[in-house]
């Protein structure tokens, strides 16, 4: 072999060989960068979990601060007389919030639902559950305290599974003692079947015998907010009126010292039977939805609610009233109350009349 070509020989082995090293730094470089660039996303991803984890601490702690829904007591829904013959009606001003709905006959019916109150409180004048109560008592996790049920909610019970007191099987008849669950008085002269009563122990202590949980950990409808909430809207309500039928008017009147609305049924000042204190509230809540007659068979005019998907509605507080929707996806579904941006409304810290009226009732706003 001549010299040159030993040479050239040489050369391209070199060649080779420095080929072959730069490929093997190249592909470390390529491997330790790719693990930076993964170190620095992961590295952002759990600076971001922590951010949310702080954001969400914040809401928290922010709604810790929240009065009108505080502890992990269970909420108790228990339904009440509305009729002019029940009144005034005892405990009403206790309860978070207040579901006013009609049934058969052009009345309504009140569902105050309880949390965290004294056991020793009396409520009543108790009544009857519709079955369209019960969505309302699902999406609060609430337990279903009533004397009696229309068959629909007979049914309803059962297949929701509720934890349900139908005070029938308590009820004495007769006046309170010492070991009375449900009992029977006439304090203002009002007689059966509007003179039922019971009490927040009474009806702990039979959840407690039945097994049912007293505790819950859900989060409340309404996004209650800890600032004070002024609308800014054009839509002055000072005073309000919720027509549910022509014999049946609600009313609530502004107060601008206390910031609340005292309410009125057919045209009578609404007091509690206890204390003699005006029944008020700090929000309402008009949510415009569809009733008809069911056709059941018995021809008592039963109610039943299209309640399912969007309604209108207001939110009125502090002398001002906004328009909103109501949108509810299913029966055990919670309904959530927005704007006409999409946003979920927040709602004052206080108690709240939920009215759920007829789609085509008149609102009157002064």
């Amino acid at each position: 072999m001549k010299k040159k070509e030993v040479i050239g020989i040489i050369i391209a082995v070199v060649v080779i060989i420095a080929v072959l090293v730069g490929l093997v730094i190249y592909k470390k470089k390529s491997v330790e960068t790719s693990g930076d660039a993964t170190n620095q996303g992961q590295s952002e991803i759990s600076q971001n979990e922590e951010n949310n984890g702080e954001e969400d601490s914040t809401k928290t702690a922010s709604k810790k601060n929240i009065k009108i829904f505080s502890g992990n007591d269970r909420p108790i829904a228990l339904m009440v007389d509305n009729n002019v013959n029940a009144q005034p009606q005892s405990g009403i001003n206790s309860a978070f919030v207040v579901y006013e709905i009609i049934v058969e006959g052009n009345e309504t019916r009140l569902m105050p639902i309880f949390k965290g109150v004294d056991d020793d409180l009396k409520v009543g004048p108790v009544r009857s559950v519709r079955h369209y109560y019960i969505d309302y008592m699902n999406e609060n996790d609430a337990i279903c305290a009533h004397l009696g049920q229309s068959p629909q909610a007979e049914s309803d019970i059962k297949i929701y599974k509720m934890d349900d007191i139908n005070g029938q099987s308590y009820d004495t008849g007769k006046a309170r003692t010492s070991t009375s669950l449900f009992w029977r008085e006439s304090p203002h002269g009002n007689k059966a079947p509007h003179n039922a009563y019971t009490s927040i122990g009474s009806l702990k202590q039979i959840s407690k015998d039945r097994g049912y949980k007293l505790t819950s950990a859900a989060d409340s409808v309404l996004n209650y907010v800890e600032n004070e909430v002024n609308l800014q809207s054009d839509t002055d309500a000072n005073t309000v009126v919720i027509p549910y039928a022509s014999s049946h008017k609600v009313k609530y009147v502004y107060d601008e010292a206390t910031k609340r609305y005292t309410r009125y049924s057919k045209g009578k000042l609404q007091k509690d039977g206890e204390t003699g204190e005006n029944i008020t509230t700090k929000n309402i809540i008009i949510s415009l939805v569809y009733n008809y007659s069911l056709d059941d068979g018995e021809g008592k005019g039963r109610q039943t609610l299209n309640n399912v998907g969007t309604a209108n509605g207001y939110y009125i507080t502090n002398g001002k009233a906004s328009p909103i929707l109501c949108q509810k996806d299913s029966r055990t579904g919670k309904t959530v109350y927005k704007n006409h941006n999409g946003d979920e409304i927040e709602v004052n810290d206080g108690n709240t009349f939920i009215n759920i009226a007829p789609i085509n009732a008149e609102i009157e706003f002064e």
